[in-house]
């Protein structure tokens, strides 16, 4: 249990002891600056401590911002401070200088804000929640406190809490179709102990569920795979409200909400082709299926690639990027702007529609052209701001790019360090994803689709034998990715077998998963995975490489076999990995609060 420490004597009428046991803290009151440091080093290490003023005016709310967050190891409100085990240390440290500092003096001249300025003073990371309307302060007088219980009346916590449990940034149909009610839906859960992962893995379940009726093929499996499509994402988006509502953050749970939202999402579209086989006109769609799980991925792509290029970038200004600010000013052109990008909450709401009332394959043709537009639509903005904006960017940055780059063994043979390289990243990128795409297209399953898999090799060690840091470098990691999961889709597809184009589904997914994994960790600053993980998977050039030779060394139904077996190989590398690291203790709490994808 975590243990709150309360600085003097409770003020009469004070409710700030009975405010810190509701939040599952136990309270112990020291006198003064000796005491309080006699007890801070009474709780156990790897417990969470707060120092908190005896003569706090705030809502419950604040403080549970404050000293409740399990993400940051150092938290504060004013008149309160908090440390988890990572932070304790720091926090003692500080308690002890002002112990010293005043030679035990009473506690009643805001310990807890002194503190907090002792730990800025030490250079330690404090967070201060935004508090917006809240209250949370340390009257200096009667006059003053009996203000600050008025201001506290006047705003009702609950309404709040509920308010920013809603993202802050959030696409047109989650903003005014399903947060209205969703927001209560998990105020529900909390009450009822459910926790977030709980709710995760019931969307997860509900869309897999969908899946299975889009497989049938019928009419009714159809309608109520859309049905439960929205259900699945009302859920979705129920579980991150709740982890916001209750402050119920956790590194199983970053890893759950980072990748189920694609393996609903693409299960989905395998339960599409598979009810289009099966329903009375046996409708082939895989490729359309293949084809805008690749569209995403690859929009998914660009978006992470742009925004971890200039995550640190100085001078991180254009006249582009101006505009677009101005248009914001304009309210309606908020709403458009994110709804032509096709964000989750519009493409799952479209695909459920369309799966209810038309076939299988007017939805991937309406899907795969709203996703191209999207995908064109802010690819060009992003381009048009690099070519625009004169920013330096970091070593960071380029580490990230390189990591999303998931070059492999062979690109380590031919880039040797210290070597002087042109700058020819997004040239050689863009001219080697069009010569292996091109000749898969031409000629398919032939030995002169492997020799431009070789020549591709060679420019993709190119494209990454300098530090990625040039205007458009960004657009290299997307390049790369669509190289690889086009030719896989080309040379399924000129196979003509039944089980060619499920086979590479399954391969495209699998290694999408691990490109997905990848991003997440450098968001998380974990790094990226684990070199041997890369090598073991031949990095995007080796497997490019090997399926070009598969096809051209194999019968059709043989190279069917192998991508198979590829697509799990793979799978259970990537999968053994992922887990490992985002149950270990040294993974990151990570949370997409930002653009609706």
């Amino acid at each position: 249990m975590p243990t709150a420490i309360l600085t003097g004597s409770p003020v009469p009428g004070s409710s700030i002891e009975g405010d810190l046991r509701s939040l599952g803290f136990d309270v112990r009151i020291a006198a003064d600056t000796t005491e309080a440091e006699t007890l801070l080093a009474a709780v156990p290490g790897d417990q969470r401590v707060a120092v908190v003023d005896a003569r706090f005016v705030g809502h419950v709310h604040a403080l549970r911002l404050g000293l409740t967050d399990p993400r940051f190891p150092l938290a504060a409100v004013p008149g309160a401070v908090t440390a988890q085990p990572a932070g304790r240390q720091a926090l003692t440290r500080a308690v002890a200088r002002e112990d010293s500092a005043g030679a035990g003096t009473t506690l009643l001249d805001n310990l807890a804000d002194r503190v907090v300025t002792a730990l800025d003073a030490d250079g330690s990371d404090v967070h201060r929640p935004e508090l917006g309307s809240l209250v949370a302060t340390v009257p200096a007088d009667p006059q003053a406190r009996n203000e600050a219980r008025q201001a506290v009346a006047a705003v009702d916590d609950e309404a709040v809490r509920l308010k920013s449990a809603v993202k802050s940034r959030d696409g047109f149909f989650t903003t005014h179709f399903i947060s209205p009610y969703s927001r209560y839906l998990a105020r529900w859960c909390a009450r009822r102990g459910l926790t977030p992962n709980q709710v995760t893995t019931a969307s997860l379940l509900t869309a897999l569920i969908a899946a299975g009726c889009a497989a049938t093929g019928t009419r009714a499996g159809f309608v109520a795979a859309g049905v439960l499509l929205i259900a699945s994402f009302v859920l979705d988006c129920t579980d991150g409200q709740l982890a916001r509502y209750a402050l119920r953050y956790s590194t199983l749970g970053a890893w759950l909400d980072a990748t189920f939202d694609r393996a609903k999402e693409y299960a989905y579209y395998a339960g599409l082709a598979l009810g289009a086989a099966r329903g009375g006109g046996h409708d082939d769609v895989w490729a359309l299926a293949l084809g805008a799980m690749i569209l995403q991925t690859c929009r998914h792509v660009v978006d992470f690639s742009f925004n971890e290029a200039n995550h640190d970038a100085t001078a991180n200004t254009s006249p582009t990027a101006a505009l677009s600010d101005k248009l914001d000013s304009v309210g309606w052109t908020v709403w458009v702007r994110r709804m032509i990008v096709l964000p989750i909450g519009e493409r799952w709401a479209m695909i459920a529609v369309l799966t209810a009332v038309t076939t299988p394959r007017i939805t991937f043709y309406v899907l795969l052209v709203g996703c191209a537009f999207a995908a064109t639509y802010t690819t060009a903005g992003r381009v048009l701001r690099s070519l625009t904006r004169r920013a330096t960017r970091t070593d960071r940055a380029a580490r990230a790019l390189a990591d999303l780059a998931d070059s492999g063994p062979l690109t380590e043979l031919l880039v040797r360090p210290g070597r002087t390289y042109a700058r020819v990243a997004v040239v050689a990128a863009a001219l080697g994803a069009v010569l292996v795409t091109g000749s898969a297209l031409l000629w398919g399953a032939g030995w002169q689709n492997v020799v431009c898999a070789v020549v591709y090799v060679l420019f993709s060690a190119a494209a990454v034998a300098r530090p990625l840091k040039g205007a458009l470098d960004w657009l290299v990691p997307p390049l790369f990715r669509a190289a690889e999961y086009c030719t896989v889709l080309v040379l399924a597809a000129k196979a003509e077998v039944n089980g060619a184009l499920p086979a590479a589904f399954g391969l495209v997914a699998a290694v999408a998963y691990h490109h997905y994994d990848t991003v997440y960790r450098i968001r998380g600053n974990a790094g990226a995975s684990p070199a041997w993980l890369v090598r073991a998977t031949g990095g995007h050039e080796g497997r490019t490489l090997l399926v070009t030779v598969l096809a051209a060394a194999l019968t059709a139904s043989q190279f069917t076999v192998a991508l198979t077996v590829l697509a799990v190989a793979v799978a259970l590398l990537v999968l053994f990995e992922s887990i490992r690291f985002w149950v270990s203790a040294g993974a990151p709490a990570v949370h997409d609060e930002g653009e609706p994808a």
